[in-house]
């Protein structure tokens, strides 16, 4: 048996209640050898009696040199052991026995004082007599000292045995509460043996014997929400049942406080962490950590709109950031949105973009925060492809390891990674599988199964989303098939849907977990643990950045076997010929101009043109030039605007060919991109417009309107970019931007449903057309 499996086995074993907790919290400074200064602590029976004397002395010695009255130390004597002696022990609750020996302190310094002054304080009767009388003072303090201690000592104890019996009478009430409860609700008649309550104070756990017979835990299990409800438990919280310990056990953990609805932060704690020994995903609802084990298993996310999916990918991300043992690939057909975040601090230490904060920028040698990024479903085939060499190189390669260690898993290490692929919205994956007219994302919905089926024992796991569960969604059972670990968020739309999906058996009332984060987990692998609730951490844009940088010098990089079978794939995976349109997406996102359906687009854009490296030459520094983007577009220069423009449009003729500008003068010439390179003749159009009429209204937005209304009225953004030969995140920059300057919104926050599809961000004719119009009546 591998390590891993010990831990993993270990770790998932069946409930059971710890009653005799010995957790103590660590005292700081506990570890320092020296000993304490405590300058508040109070005198012992030496130094006391060591205070009492020197106090005595000093004061005859005044007395007798000031001619103080000889009656007054005997009244100061007396008034303290009316104060000390008696009111202090009073206050303090102390016996007798101390007030008295204090008391008696107090009026025998005060005596030998008076005495003293008298007689004289330097004789040697004097000194005799306050030695004499600091032994007494010592000896008495050190008796009522011990005899105060045990007295106290009993006085805890019986308040100890106080507490202890309370405590025993709220288990034994809960105990005949609930005993009495399942009888009632399950007809079944238990026993309960132990009650054990909650550190956080949201709930208890209750064990329980069964009887004998055929009664199996599963009975009770299928009335947790009726015994709830008979509990009469707030709303939001739920009785989760479970097999206990052993056979015939049940645990029974009821909240009764509705900690789902707190918002808990991610801790701020990025310490290393392993795949192999579990990652903390979310929290149970009686606080303790609900670890994950992906060393074998694939993961399946349901989250509907509104559910709290976002926040619980940044979570994930985190946890595989933190890994010291694995590296995270992203496929994220939407723009790439999941990931762009995860390579921001990495795009400012290229200086690609400007720091969103000038004064702390990612430091020189900062990488990006996940290890390949798929925006495109080409690029998501070519790093799935990838994925598949890998997997046949590590099993050649890496037999003589395996056999060393004994096993049939790749044993995974910093030096030998685990590859975690992270699928968001699966969904526009696998919804293709069967649709021949659309080749390239069938392909990806192959490759995604395929490597789920065939890479577990070297080490490759995926961890996919999707909205809903529906086989229309996710393709068919072979996702759900390879994914023990589920999980469905139930907080949004279709969150019931998605728990019968997931968990059929389950007996989870969804309904009381409504906020955000919240869910049902489960691992249905052979040493998994049951579908129970949980609550996630919610995540702050901030904590992604903070990630990456802790996380910087510890992320593992790829075997060198595995880089040789993915070859430049792999290796040009953060070229500026595939990764060039991330800094246009990081720059967009920041600005707000961004479109959900957009996906990126080549990266010689007009939006981000690529600057080769030239070949360096003596007396120049062209050798010193980076393999980056150029974004001299945004540059704040003092140079010529004319001057920029045209040594802009010229890069864009280099890369597109060239095309004839309209001769325009300064002052006409438009604002924003120039799009000339996609310029064709407008076509006849009996609506066409007229004279200066047609000046005013940009050229794209004419060329949109017109496909568009030969659509039949409402087109999806990818599918408009690709008619008029554009990427999607340039056409809806710059679409958007041409609407936005007449004052026109696209309704329903810009999403339109052609035919039977989803609805995705889009275009209307009538939004094109107001748009149009506005142009034309603008003076």
């Amino acid at each position: 048996m591998t390590t891993q499996e010990t831990m993993s086995r270990d770790r998932r074993s069946h409930k059971e209640l710890n009653l005799s907790s010995t957790k103590k919290t660590k005292t700081p400074g506990a570890s320092s050898t020296l000993p304490p200064l405590d300058w508040a602590r109070s005198h012992g029976p030496i130094t006391g009696a060591l205070s009492a004397t020197t106090g005595a002395a000093a004061a005859a010695l005044l007395g007798t040199a000031t001619g103080m009255p000889e009656g007054w130390p005997l009244l100061i004597g007396a008034a303290g052991a009316v104060g000390h002696g008696i009111g202090h022990s009073v206050r303090r609750k102390l016996t007798l026995r101390t007030a008295v020996a204090r008391a008696a302190s107090w009026l025998v310094a005060g005596g030998w004082t008076t005495w003293a002054m008298a007689h004289g304080p330097l004789s040697w009767a004097a000194a005799g007599s306050l030695a004499a009388l600091g032994v007494g003072i010592g000896a008495a303090a050190s008796h009522t000292a011990a005899w105060e201690e045990v007295a106290e000592e009993e006085r805890f104890t019986a308040e100890a045995r106080a507490a202890a019996a309370e405590m025993d009478g709220r288990r034994r009430a809960i105990a005949a509460a609930w005993q009495d409860r399942i009888r009632r609700v399950c007809m079944v008649d238990v026993k309960v043996v132990a009650v054990e309550f909650w550190e956080t104070g949201a709930g208890f756990s209750v064990e329980a014997e069964l009887p004998g017979g055929p009664v199996t835990w599963d009975r009770i299990s299928s009335h947790s929400r009726a015994l709830a409800a008979d509990a009469r438990l707030p709303l939001g919280c739920t009785v989760h049942v479970e097999e206990g310990a052993a056979q015939g056990l049940v645990v029974l953990d009821i909240m009764t406080k509705n900690i789902m609805r707190e918002e808990k932060l991610y801790p701020d704690d990025y310490s290393p962490l392993s795949i192999l020994t579990g990652i903390p995903w979310c929290l149970r609802p009686n606080g303790e950590e609900i670890r994950v084990f992906l060393r074998e298993a694939c993961a399946l996310l349901l989250g509907p709109p509104g559910s709290g999916k976002s926040t619980f990918m940044d979570v994930i991300l985190t946890g595989f950031a933190r890994c010291t043992d694995a590296l995270t690939w992203v496929i994220d057909l939407k723009q790439g949105a999941i990931g762009i975040p995860w390579v921001t601090p990495w795009l400012e230490a290229q200086g690609l973009i400007e720091p969103d904060d000038p004064d702390n920028p990612a430091p020189a040698g900062t990488r990006p925060g996940v290890d390949w990024l798929a925006a495109t479903p080409k690029e998501a085939i070519r790093m799935l492809k990838a994925a598949l060499r890998i997997n046949k190189a590590r099993q050649l390669r890496y037999q003589k390891l395996m056999r060393q260690q004994d096993t049939t898993l790749l044993p995974i290490s910093p030096e030998l990674p685990q590859i975690e692929i992270v699928i968001d919205e699966g969904a526009e994956a696998l919804a293709h599988a069967n649709n021949r007219r659309e080749p390239e994302k069938r392909e990806l919905a192959e490759l995604i199964k395929e490597v789920m089926r065939t890479t577990r024992a070297m080490g490759i796991r995926k961890v996919l989303t999707a909205v809903d569960g529906n086989l229309n969604t996710i393709g068919d059972t072979v996702v759900k098939r390879f994914s023990p670990l589920s999980i469905a968020l139930t907080s949004g739309e279709n969150s019931g849907h998605n728990v019968g999906k997931l968990f059929p058996k389950v007996r989870i009332d969804s309904n009381q977990l409504n906020e955000k984060g919240a869910g049902i987990i489960g691992d249905s692998g052979a040493n998994g643990f049951a579908p129970t609730e949980f609550k996630g951490w919610k995540s702050l844009p901030s904590m992604v950045r903070r990630v990456v940088l802790a996380t910087n010098d510890r992320r593992p990089t790829l075997d060198q076997v595995s880089v040789e079978a993915a070859g430049d794939d792999y290796r040009e995976r953060w070229s500026p010929a595939r990764a060039g349109w991330l800094a246009t997406a990081a720059e967009a996102v920041r600005n707000g101009d961004t479109d959900e359906d957009q996906a990126p687009g080549a990266a010689a854009t007009a939006t981000a043109v690529l600057d080769k490296p030239e070949p360096s030459g003596a007396g120049d520094d062209s050798g010193r030039r980076h393999r980056s983007l150029n974004l001299s577009y945004q540059r704040r220069a003092e140079d010529d605007p004319d001057e920029l423009a045209a040594r802009f449009l010229a890069e864009i003729d280099q890369t597109y060919g060239t095309t004839e500008e309209p001769d325009r003068t300064r002052r006409e010439r438009p604002r924003g991109l120039n799009l000339s390179y996609n310029r064709t003749q407008p076509q006849e159009n009996s609506d066409a417009p007229d004279g200066d009429e047609a000046d005013r209204v940009p050229l794209l937005l004419q060329r949109a309107y017109d496909a568009v209304r030969a659509a039949g009225g409402r087109m999806h953004t990818a599918d408009l970019a690709e008619q008029l030969g554009l990427g999607a995140t340039e056409l809806g920059t710059e679409l958007g931007r041409i609407l936005r300057a007449v004052g026109v919104e696209r309704p329903g926050k810009g999403t339109v449903r052609v035919g039977k599809s989803e609805p995705r961000t889009g275009y209307l004719a009538e939004t094109l057309a107001e748009a149009i119009r506005r142009y034309r009546d603008a003076r």
